[in-house]
């Protein structure tokens, strides 16, 4: 092994083991932290190159690179930052990510051995290796830095990655911690979904094993989403090639609530149901994230605003607030992955996203009823039988879906009246549901109390039976139809108010068989499956109204 010039931590190892060197272990976090500095670093390219075998992979860049100095002042000193000199973009003009500089822990605690090296245009690849069991044995007997140099690096390590390589940075991480158990197919779809520096900015690509990451990697996830809104007319790739066909008619802009200095910016998406959200068949889900200068820093931003509705379980998305990254503040966990909880800005930023979520509630509400599929059971813009029959008729009318792709005119014909009947349908359901519950409501009264039937009661009986019996003959049918084969069976709410409460000669006052009267014609219109009138719809729910009330005036005794 060619022996190199030996470099040491450019800070005390106890402080370096107190800043948190086991912060940071999910395999995640490690590629943000490696595609983070070379973004910082300039670089046009980032290959990943993964063995789930063997345990370990290499992270390569054609960023600036480092030289000696470099890798001495800047990379092994915990805790440099390029924005206390005042530096905030790159020399392509690109916004620095890194800020406090100690993100790079992730990379260097997460293997059991990590082995690093760097070069810059035209210069020779400077570098060393930190063995993870060393070091801790290093803090353990309170050594100095200067008493643990880092190990010298063996090129041959990078075999092929270190050929034709004029610039940049190559990281080995052998036998990673946490273990490497995430199929390529999972990290892709992540680094798509987290990483957003190769989606939005052209001249910033990613590899997973030589396969470039794009937009393609989400498609799954576009096909089944179903509604989009938009914060501040975000510029996204995703949202304009993978959502467009959103964007008309389930498509809202939603902003007024979210103008803060810093700009707030970003997309909100429903899928079509909650699995559609989880990645890959794992137990991990995609959700409502928040970037600030395109980096991921919070998980999940919604488990900060609570509620129990049905909507948030269907939503994810990616909420951009860059004013969250002050030059004077730090708002920013040591762990880097989230935002201080008590932070003002951040508190107010949570209200104003609240609203918004609120509205896309009630949005999510209304669209998901328009589709015909189940909406939110606790939202009260429309009655719980309303929302009830309007479910059953949605369940009902698919089993009339003609599936056939060879009558597509067929098809969309009869998807047409479907949604043509819809809200006859859902009032009709209703109504005839009401007249159920109230007539053997009724007849139980009248079984209870032992009350006689009248003449004119058992004339409307024998009327009935008769014409059903002449009907089964027809139909030559032996079975017995009616469960309860009583006469009460037989009656309707006229014929069984006349028995309970019946206008006596000289009363004036309301009873129900005054109600069961009138309510009488329109009751036989739903029972024969007509489509009602508006004007027989608002007589029924206005005499309904007065025979609930009487029925269970009635009951109470």
């Amino acid at each position: 092994m060619t022996m190199h010039e030996h470099f040491t931590f450019a800070i005390s190892l106890s402080v370096l083991d107190h800043l948190g060197r086991n912060l940071y272990r999910s395999f995640t976090t490690v590629l943000g932290e490696a595609i983070s500095n070379s973004w910082d670093a300039d670089a046009n390219n980032v290959w990943i190159y993964i063995d789930r075998q063997k345990n370990s992979f290499f992270i390569k860049d054609d960023g600036d690179g480092m030289n000696a100095a470099d890798f001495r002042d800047k990379f092994l000193k915990i805790g440099y930052s390029k924005r206390k000199r005042g530096e905030t973009t790159s020399s392509r003009g690109r916004p620095y990510i890194g800020r406090k500089g100690i993100g790079k822990l992730a990379l260097l605690s997460c293997s059991d051995r990590i082995m690093v090296v760097s070069k810059v245009k035209d210069g020779d690849y400077i570098g060393g290796c930190i063995d993870n069991a060393g070091l801790d044995k290093a803090i353990t007997d309170d050594l100095v830095p200067s008493e643990y140099p880092l190990e010298d690096y063996d090129l041959s390590v990078f075999g092929e990655l270190s050929e034709n390589h004029e610039k940049g940075t190559i990281i080995w991480f052998e036998n990673a911690k946490e273990g490497i158990r995430n199929r390529p197919e999972y990290l892709r779809k992540i680094i798509a979904l987290y990483f957003r520096f190769s989606l939005v900015d052209k001249s910033f690509s990613i590899y997973l094993n030589d396969v470039k990451v794009t937009l393609d990697d989400l498609d799954d996830l576009a096909a089944n989403t179903q509604f989009l809104w938009t914060i501040n007319e975000i510029e996204d790739p995703y949202v304009a090639e993978k959502l467009a066909k959103l964007r008309e008619p389930k498509f809202r802009e939603r902003e007024k609530a979210l103008k803060m200095d810093g700009g707030v910016k970003g997309f909100i998406a429903s899928v079509k149901k909650p699995r559609d959200l989880k990645i890959n068949n794992t137990d991990e889900r995609v959700g409502v994230d928040l970037f600030v200068n395109g980096r991921l820093r919070e998980r999940d931003i919604l488990k900060h605003i609570p509620t129990d509705r049905l909507a948030v379980s269907y939503l994810y998305g990616q909420v951009h607030f860059d004013g969250l990254d002050d030059d004077d503040k730090d708002r920013f966990t040591s762990s880097r992955e989230g935002i201080v909880a008590e932070d003002p800005k951040y508190k107010t930023f949570l209200e104003k996203l609240k609203i918004i979520l609120f509205g896309i509630i009630e949005d999510w509400d209304e669209w998901r009823i328009e589709n015909r599929q189940e909406g939110d059971a606790e939202n009260k813009r429309i009655t719980k039988k309303e929302r009830a029959s309007r479910s059953l008729y949605n369940a009902i009318s698919e089993e009339y879906a003609i599936e056939d792709e060879g009558q597509k005119e067929n098809r969309e014909k009869v998807e047409q009246w479907v949604a043509n009947l819809s809200d006859d349908a859902v009032f009709n359901f209703g109504s005839y549901a009401d007249c159920f519950v109230s007539e053997n409501l009724v007849r139980k009264y009248i079984q209870e109390k032992k009350i006689p039937l009248s003449r004119e009661a058992h004339g409307e009986f024998k009327k009935w039976w008769d014409r059903e019996k002449s009907f089964k003959e027809a139909g030559q049918i032996s079975i017995n139809i009616r469960r309860d084969a009583d006469k009460l069976s037989y009656l309707s709410m006229d014929d069984l108010a006349n028995l309970v409460d019946k206008l006596q000669d000289g009363d004036r006052k309301a009873c129900l068989a005054n109600d069961a009267r009138e309510y009488k014609p329109v009751r036989d219109a739903v029972m024969h499956t007509a489509l009602l009138t508006d004007d027989a719809k608002d007589r029924l729910s206005t005499v309904f109204a007065n025979i609930k009330a009487r029925v269970k005036s009635l009951l109470s005794g």
